[in-house]
C-alpha cells in the first residue's frame, strides 16, 4: 500500500498575502490586472508538483478606513473565475481553484463556470464555497444590509445542494452524438432538476456535459459551528488557519469525527492548514527576509487589519504598546468571527503588544509563519503531518513568484527526500491526484454498508 503523503496547495492572490510585499523594490510583479503574474505564480507552483493553487475574491471595498486603503494593492486584481479559465489552458496538471460566494451568486451560474473550467482543464476545477464575511459586498449587490451568519449558512447549504444537483444533471454516456440516427444526447436522459427550495427554485438541467471528475472538487474554510457542518457535508478539502499543534490535531479530529453522521469516510475530506514558510540557506537569512518584510507594514493598516479579524472592532482607541485588553468590545455579528479567539490566544501566549500583534497578522494573514532552512521547516511540516493536525498545507507565499520559487527549489525537494511528497503528478483529474473517491464510487461503497449519502 502506498504511503500516505503530504498534500500541497497555495494561494494566488497577488500584493495581499504580505500586505506590504507590492512595495519591495526587487519583487518582479505588483500589478494584479497582469496574468503574466498569475501564469508565473501557477508554472512555479506547478513545477514544484503542487496540488492545487487557490485565488481568492472580495468584490467589494474592504472596511478600511481610505487612507488606510491607498496602501493596499487591492483594486486592480481579476476576477479569479476568469484567471482559473485563462489557467486551465496555460498550464497542465495543478488543481486551479476560485473563490465564490453562495450569498451573492445563483447556483446555476456557479454550477455552469465551474464545469465549463473542469472541461477547459481536463478536471482540474475546484470551488472554494464561502458565505462572504465583508459587509460592504451586500452593496454592491443591491441589498441594504449584509445577512447574519445563520441566514448566509442556511442558503449556502441549499445553494450547494442545487449546484450539486445541476451537475449531476448528465452522466458520461448521455451524449451519444449519432450522426445517422440524428441524436445528439438520448432523450430519455433529459431529465429537469426541478428543485423547489426556501430559497431557490431551479428547473435545470444543466447546459453543460457531466465533468470529468464526475463533478469538480469542493473547498471550504469555515470553521464556525455551521461551517464545520457544512464541510463535514459536501467539501472535498477544508482550508484552515491554525495557530498551534494541540489546537490544529483538535479541529482535525472534530471535522474527521463529523463525516461518518453524512454517510461519509474521514479520509473523504482532506484537512490543509495555512502557513507562511520564508526560507534560505540559513536561519538568519530567512529572518532577515521576514523582518524586511515586516518593516515595510504602514502601522495604520496593521491596526485597521486587527480590527477587521477580531469582529469589526476599533482597536485606535487603545494604547498599541500595551496587550489587548481583556474588556475588548463584542464582535459584529456580520463580520469575520471565527478566527478571533484563535488571533487573541496568540497574541496572550507570545506576550505581544496590541502593535505587536496588529503587524504579526498583518504579514501572516493570521497563518504560522515558518522561517529557517528547507531543513527545518520541512522537520515542521513533517511533525504536524505525522501527528494528525493537517493532511497537507496551504503555501502563502509572501510574493509570487520569488515565494514559490525558492519554496519548489529548497524545500519540496527535502521533502521529497523524505518521502512525504511526490516527484510526479499521479492520475489524469484533480480528484484522482488527491486520492478522493468519485461521488458515484462513494455512493456504492456507502450502499454496500447501508448508509445513506444526503448530498
Amino acid at each position: 500500500m502506498k504511503s500516505r503523503q503530504i498534500r500541497l496547495a497555495t494561494f494566488l492572490t497577488p500584493g495581499d498575502v504580505h500586505v506590504a510585499a507590492w512595495r519591495h523594490p526587487t519583487f518582479r510583479y505588483n500589478d494584479g490586472a497582469d496574468f503574466a503574474m498569475y501564469l508565473a505564480a501557477a508554472q512555479a507552483a506547478e513545477r514544484a508538483k503542487f496540488d492545487l493553487a487557490l485565488l481568492g475574491d472580495v468584490p467589494a471595498r474592504a472596511t478600511e478606513p481610505d487612507r488606510v486603503l491607498a496602501t493596499l494593492s487591492k483594486y486592480d486584481i481579476l476576477d479569479p473565475q476568469a484567471i482559473i479559465a485563462a489557467l486551465a489552458v496555460t498550464t497542465s496538471h495543478i488543481g486551479l481553484a476560485a473563490t465564490a460566494s453562495t450569498t451573492y451568486n445563483y447556483p446555476y451560474h456557479i454550477a455552469r463556470r465551474f464545469a465549463s473550467v473542469d472541461h477547459l482543464s481536463k478536471g482540474r476545477a475546484a470551488w472554494n464555497v464561502v458565505t462572504t464575511a465583508n459587509p460592504t459586498e451586500a452593496f454592491n449587490f443591491g441589498f441594504a444590509e449584509h445577512p447574519d451568519p445563520a441566514a448566509r449558512y442556511a442558503r449556502a447549504e441549499e445553494f450547494v445542494d442545487v449546484v450539486f444537483g445541476l451537475w449531476n444533471s448528465w452522466q458520461a454516456n448521455d451524449f451519444v452524438r449519432d450522426k445517422a440516427a440524428a441524436e445528439y444526447f438520448r432523450p430519455d436522459c433529459l431529465k429537469p432538476l426541478d428543485h423547489r427550495g426556501e430559497h431557490f427554485t431551479v428547473r435545470g438541467p444543466l447546459d453543460v456535459a457531466r465533468s470529468p471528475q464526475e463533478r469538480p472538487i469542493v473547498v471550504q474554510a469555515g470553521s464556525s459551528e455551521p461551517g464545520r457542518q457544512l464541510a463535514a457535508r459536501v467539501a472535498d478539502i477544508v482550508f484552515t488557519s491554525q495557530q498551534s499543534l494541540n489546537g490544529a490535531k483538535s479541529f482535525y479530529a472534530d471535522l474527521k469525527g463529523r463525516t461518518g453522521a453524512f454517510g461519509r469516510r474521514p479520509e473523504d475530506l482532506l484537512i490543509v492548514t495555512g502557513v507562511m514558510p520564508y526560507v534560505a540557506e540559513t536561519e538568519a537569512a530567512a529572518r532577515e527576509k521576514f523582518q524586511e518584510l515586516q518593516n515595510l507594514i504602514d502601522p495604520g493598516l496593521a491596526i485597521a487589519k486587527l480590527s477587521e479579524m477580531l469582529g469589526e472592532i476599533d482597536l485606535s482607541i487603545y494604547d498599541a504598546s500595551k496587550p489587548l485588553p481583556d474588556d475588548l468590545p463584542p464582535p459584529s455579528t456580520i463580520g469575520i468571527t471565527s478566527r478571533r479567539k484563535g488571533i487573541i490566544d496568540y497574541g496572550a501566549r507570545s506576550g505581544l503588544s496590541l502593535g505587536e500583534l496588529a503587524r504579526w497578522l498583518a504579514g501572516t494573514r493570521g497563518h504560522v509563519p515558518i522561517i529557517g532552512t528547507a531543513s527545518t521547516i520541512a522537520d515542521w511540516m513533517q511533525n504536524w503531518f505525522e501527528e494528525g493536525a493537517a493532511d497537507g498545507f496551504l503555501v502563502f507565499p509572501y510574493a509570487i513568484p520569488e515565494a514559490l520559487n525558492e519554496f519548489g527549489s529548497l524545500v519540496v525537494p527535502e521533502l521529497q527526500r523524505r518521502g512525504l511528497f511526490k516527484t510526479e503528478y499521479e492520475g489524469s483529474t484533480l480528484r484522482e491526484r488527491l486520492g478522493l473517491c468519485t461521488p458515484n464510487a462513494r455512493k456504492r461503497d456507502v450502499a454496500s454498508n447501508s448508509i445513506h449519502e444526503t448530498t
